[in-house]
């Protein structure tokens, strides 16, 4: 992503950013208007934001605070187990999930393949997905019943496998040039914009593990200099 391609993020998107990641994921009106100002969002038009984002269910108001919509809250697990560690010791198994119904329509199947994607599984063929076994969480899609779910050690050499399932040297280049963006961006807004891809960035990381990886990996590097914003947006969300 080149520089200046860096754009702002509308009001709304500031807003949710900021409840994604923050724990707990609430926030006052003043924090948030705090925030605004810092990124160059006059209050009325947040107020505006808030609004439309409680209406759309992004949103919900608990007391007096803003808090994560059932959906973003869906949306924030997934973005944690991004930027955190969620690696576990590693014993060689693969995670597998077959497809075993045939008929089905084609929304149920691209609703399926969004489930085992954003579990964070590789499609090795038509209709069979598999990722090492080395996460924490407990697979989503196991008690889905067009699926036969199952431990495996494939024959071929897993991290030729990898490499066949996800394209690695991609996003070890994207991961490099946006932590060189949050390194060298000053500007509020556009550094609050390199972050929000940062996210993206790593809630796509497949999470392998450390023996699978190519050199110079950024994950790491990529979740501590996020980790080291988000500290900075809640210090000044907080600042009285």
């Amino acid at each position: 992503m080149d520089t200046s391609e860096l754009k702002p993020l509308p009001a709304r998107s500031v807003v949710l950013s900021m409840l994604l990641g923050s724990h707990p994921d609430r926030m006052s009106p003043a924090q948030l208007t705090r925030v605004g100002e810092h990124f160059g969002i006059p209050a009325s038009t947040l107020r505006v934001a808030l609004t439309r984002a409680v209406a759309a269910g992004d949103l919900r108001r608990e007391d007096s605070d803003y808090v994560l919509g059932e959906r973003l809250i869906v949306r924030q697990r997934r973005q944690d187990e991004g930027v955190e560690d969620a690696e576990t010791p590693w014993d060689g198994d693969w995670e597998m999930a077959v497809v075993v119904v045939a008929g089905r329509s084609g929304p149920e199947r691209a609703a399926l393949r969004d489930q085992l994607s954003s579990s964070r599984l590789g499609e090795l063929r038509e209709g069979v997905w598999t990722r090492p076994a080395n996460l924490r969480r407990a697979p989503a899609y196991a008690h889905d019943p067009v699926l036969s779910c199952f431990r495996a050690r494939p024959e071929e050499d897993p991290a030729t496998l990898a490499a066949r399932l996800w394209d690695l040297d991609a996003w070890v280049k994207e991961g490099e040039v946006l932590l060189d963006q949050l390194q060298s961006t000053t500007e509020p807004a556009l550094r609050l914009a390199v972050a929000a891809h940062i996210v993206r960035h790593l809630t796509a990381d497949p999470l392998l593990p450390s023996q699978l990886l190519p050199d110079r990996w950024p994950g790491p590097a990529l979740r501590s200099a996020y980790a080291d914003y988000q500290r900075e947006l809640r210090d000044l969300a907080i600042t009285r």
